[in-house]
């Protein structure tokens, strides 16, 4: 039944410590699973009224892939390429960061941060340079960097045909390019990604009329109960 509800005919052969390296090792990923960790079951006594009007945000968020042949040159750059569904609309985003990975630099340095919009090869110029970021970084140090893509998200909904891609690139004074762009052994999950918050406008929330008992409670009506399930119990660790 619980396969059922996800959509899925049997469950995925893949183990923790496999889903562990895809995911990004990234801030905004580790405070939502630090969120829902905390969470658990405390939070049961949240009761909305009726007629409360909620926005409602949903954040999104996108593993880079390989961007199209008609960029590259020599089967380069390697990355970045992000798709967009139906889903994603220029007048609901609320917020749009990309997050990129720098490694150690071998001195305190000063790196720039840039991201270019990738062009046909065929129209001359590789790139067109639409974001820069000046970072101080401390020797010896990696660390996540998220830039502000709201305005160039924008553009690539409302003219699909100039989303091709981007290039990034984090060099330090002496030219070295510090920005993780594709899985090399031993850095896996920290690829590029992006984090949309869109908008899904007001909703209006029903009150929560449902009776919560548990094993002790003499109550006769209708009723829910808790039921805790450990998924680890029946060979699920990918959950």
């Amino acid at each position: 039944q619980i396969l059922s509800k996800l959509r899925m005919k049997e469950a995925p052969n893949i183990s923790r410590d496999t889903v562990k390296q895809l995911l990004p090792k990234a801030p905004p990923l580790q405070q939502l699973l630090d969120q829902y960790d905390v969470l658990g079951d405390d939070n049961k006594d949240v009761v909305l009224e009726d007629d409360d009007e909620h926005a409602i945000t949903e954040t999104i968020v996108m593993m880079a892939i390989e961007p199209d042949p008609v960029v590259q040159v020599e089967g380069e750059p390697k990355c970045c390429f992000f798709s967009f569904t139906q889903k994603f609309q220029a007048s609901r985003i609320v917020r749009a960061q990309l997050w990129v990975h720098l490694r150690p630099a071998d001195e305190a340095t000063t790196v720039f941060l840039q991201i270019s919009r990738l062009v046909p090869v065929t129209d001359g110029s590789r790139h067109a340079r639409i974001r820069s970021l000046k970072i101080d970084v401390n020797s010896g140090v990696s660390s996540w960097q998220s830039i502000d893509v709201k305005q160039v998200l924008t553009v690539w909904l409302r003219q699909p045909e100039t989303n091709l891609g981007i290039e990034i690139n984090a060099f330090d004074s002496r030219g070295n390019d510090l920005a993780v762009t594709s899985a090399e052994p031993g850095e896996e999950g920290l690829q590029p990604f992006m984090e949309v918050k869109i908008s899904e406008g007001p909703k209006r929330a029903r009150r929560d009329t449902g009776l919560d008992c548990d094993e002790n409670s003499p109550e006769s009506r209708c009723c829910r109960y808790p039921l805790t399930v450990d998924f680890e119990d029946f060979g699920w660790d990918w959950i």
